[in-house]
């Protein structure tokens, strides 16, 4: 499922090809030759895989032979470096991967991978906790196109992405602490969503339906000109669902409702690229026992809004180039303890938040390799009924539709200054970099983050790496202020710091690739929510002193058809498995822990995909996993029937074909069988 992607560059032969702006030899950017060998269908004409499997659907042109691209850039610096140059192994979860993955939402998609945690609340992706190699889910940065989204009130509401599957090209995991590359709240790790560029003008639509009352659809709208230098791209969905939870007075209106919108586009002229997107996520969930056991009929109602604008000015004397970006973030969130209950004595809450930034990168390649500097702005400013210092009345702001009043207020300006230099020579490099950063809620002063990143590749098989890394975490704004009836914040917090050490290998040859990797972090000052005895009633967030993880993870697959040939029954098989031991040393009791002492143990995930008959393929998978601090271990199997055309597919999804009932996290039941059954139209216009 997960890709570490550094592969040899080979040319690709084609026998047919096209003049239209759609066609492949617009969308490569590289030179390719004509041959008249033998064919097979092309699933997905992309930089960072390309292959000639015939049980995905076939929306580009027809190829040669299965060419594996290590061309396209990744997260894994501040200079642009391409998967075979970067030092770090970078994560890649492809669109053929998402394709053809026993999955709904990308909060699936990111169970089935090895070194990422995903504690989910709610099924469908309503409400999850995501979090890597035993870090807490406040302890990474999500982004959008590398534009930052992570939510600084809480990472409870990392997960309401503005995007549908369908608009994925790719999702990129860097793990371990990545200050340096991303600002402060990387601090365990980041994940980066990469949505697709359509070479051409495309419709897709999808219908979707299946048990507990779930319905929904999406639809999506891709635009190039002929010259290709104007794309844009429309989408949105709606799905909603019945619920499935149950409690002892039967079942509660636990169902969700969740409406998405996005819009991208491009412009680009010589020397000159501009980017925008602008998106937003609207759910309303009953959230039954998501933040207490005490309360099962809680309700909680949230909105995402992002705006962004980049712009790459290129060729400038020295072979400069400059990114300057603008980005903006709303978030809305609306909870109530017990459903239908308004008013902050009976736990009523509201919170508006803005986040505002102003970034830029530059670089500039030498004798000496690629050096870059930059700088990111962020102001975040909340207004709650509930988080921040309280308000005078006349400061007040109504709040829409209520009698109430945002009566609350907290603020903090964060400033983060980068330099790295890449150092690059034959199949050597080295990444090193620090981060200078400074928040207003703090000290006012700077704080310096410094890493280091080695890669060595001495053929095209292997790959080993070596990382060290500083970062720093910022308490989130429910850390500070939270004050209700299940848990109570500090505004005495201090920030949390990291060093983070990673090394591993991958081998890749003939279809079979396999990575190792290992880690050890050394957690300071760490964050959690704990009961400080057995006759506490509400969590406190405390600073629980040192935490330390360890760990290693092992991943492998086999694709069947470069490793034999012909059309094998089975396509593609993958393994992987990750063990995490922690130590923790603290100066004051705690009686239990909420998130930062229940990680993962042990993590197996298998996964298979074969064929069936001609245009229907199955694709299986299993996870295995021991959390600690009292869960239970549990296995979960899920399966996807896929029926590919050439302007459909249809497909059938079981989620937890055995029933089995577990915990993710606390005591919110799972959803047991789960089935959806879905068609997608999609046509080249």
């Amino acid at each position: 499922m997960l890709k570490k992607e550094f592969n040899k560059r080979r040319d690709l032969r084609f026998k047919k090809f096209s003049r239209k702006n759609y066609a492949i030899f617009s969308s490569l950017g590289r030179a390719v030759s004509i041959g008249v060998l033998a064919v097979s269908t092309l699933t997905y004409a992309k930089a960072d895989s390309i292959s000639t499997r015939p049980d995905l659907p076939s929306d580009s042109v027809t190829i040669s032979v299965a060419a594996d691209l290590d061309e396209v850039v990744v997260t894994g610096s501040r200079a642009p470096l391409t998967q075979s140059q970067a030092a770090k192994i970078v994560g890649v979860i492809t669109r053929e991967d998402i394709h053809r993955a026993a999955v709904t939402t990308l909060n699936d998609v990111l169970k089935l991978t090895t070194g990422v945690d995903v504690r989910q609340r709610g099924g469908y992706g309503v409400q999850t906790d995501i979090s890597i190699d035993g870090g807490t889910f406040d302890q990474i940065t999500i982004l959008l196109n590398g534009v930052n989204i992570s939510n600084p009130q809480t990472g409870h509401n990392a997960t309401d992405f503005p995007v549908d599957i369908s608009d994925i090209e790719r999702i990129e995991v860097l793990e371990g602490a990545s200050s340096r590359l991303f600002g402060s709240s990387a601090f365990s790790g980041a994940i980066n969503i990469v949505t697709r560029k359509d070479a051409g003008n495309q419709v897709q639509a999808t219908l979707r339906g299946g048990s507990y009352g779930t319905v929904g659809g999406s639809g999506r709208v891709g635009l190039t000109n002929r010259q290709q230098t104007v794309f844009g791209s429309l989408s949105g969905g709606y799905d909603r669902s019945d619920g499935y939870s149950r409690s002892s007075d039967g079942r509660l209106n636990s169902g969700f409702e969740k409406i998405h919108f996005y819009h991208e586009g491009g412009w680009e002229v010589p020397h000159l690229y501009l980017y925008w997107q602008a998106g937003t996520a609207i759910q309303h969930y009953g959230a039954n026992t998501f933040y207490s056991p005490k309360f099962d009929n809680q309700y909680e109602g949230t909105e995402h809004d992002i705006v962004s604008l980049k712009a790459t000015v290129k060729d400038l004397p020295a072979g400069i180039e400059i990114e300057p970006l603008i980005y903006y973030n709303r978030f809305l969130d609306h909870y109530q303890l017990i459903k239908g209950m308004a008013g902050a004595a009976a736990g009523e809450n509201y919170h508006d938040l803005d986040v505002y930034g102003a970034a830029a990168n530059a670089f500039v390649p030498w004798v000496a390799g690629k050096t870059s500097v930059g700088f990111d702005l962020r102001k975040e400013n909340i207004l709650s009924t509930a988080y921040g210092r309280p308000l005078p009345e006349a400061d007040q702001k109504p709040i829409s539709g209520t009698d109430r009043a945002y009566d609350h207020k907290a603020f903090r300006t964060n400033t983060s200054i980068f330099l790295e230099h890449n150092f690059i020579y034959k199949g050597f490099t080295l990444s090193a970099g620090v981060l200078a950063n400074r928040n207003s809620a703090l000290d006012n002063d700077f704080h310096f983050y410094p890493g280091i990143d080695l890669g060595f590749r001495p053929d095209n098989r292997w790959k080993v790496f070596a990382s060290w890394n500083k970062a720093m975490r910022m308490p989130t704004f429910t850390d500070l202020y939270a004050d209700n009836a299940v848990q109570v914040g500090d505004v005495n917090l201090r920030p949390e710091h990291n060093s983070s050490f990673n090394v591993g290998a991958r081998f890749r040859n003939n279809g079979i690739e396999t990575v190792v990797k290992a880690f050890y972090s050394h957690g300071t000052d760490m964050i959690d929510w704990v009961y400080e005895s057995a006759e506490a009633i509400r969590y406190h967030a405390l600073n629980i002193g040192e935490l330390n993880n360890a760990g290693v993870s092992v991943e492998a697959s086999v694709d069947f058809y470069q490793l034999i040939g012909g059309d094998p029954f089975v396509t593609n098989a993958r393994v992987g498995y990750a063990y995490i031991n922690q130590s923790h040393s603290t100066t004051q009791p705690i009686y239990r822990s909420l998130y930062a002492l229940e990680y993962l143990r042990h993590k197996v995930t298998l996964g298979v995909d074969h064929r069936i008959v001609d245009k229907l393929s199955a694709s299986w998978a299993m996870r295995w996993q021991q959390r600690m601090n009292g869960f239970h271990p549990y296995t979960k199997i899920d399966c996807k029937l896929t029926w590919n055309d050439r302007i459909f597919d249809l497909y059938l999804q079981a989620d937890n074909i055995t029933n089995h009932p577990y915990y993710d996290i606390g005591g919110v039941l799972q959803p047991g069988l789960w089935v959806m059954a879905g068609a997608t139209l999609h046509l080249n216009l």
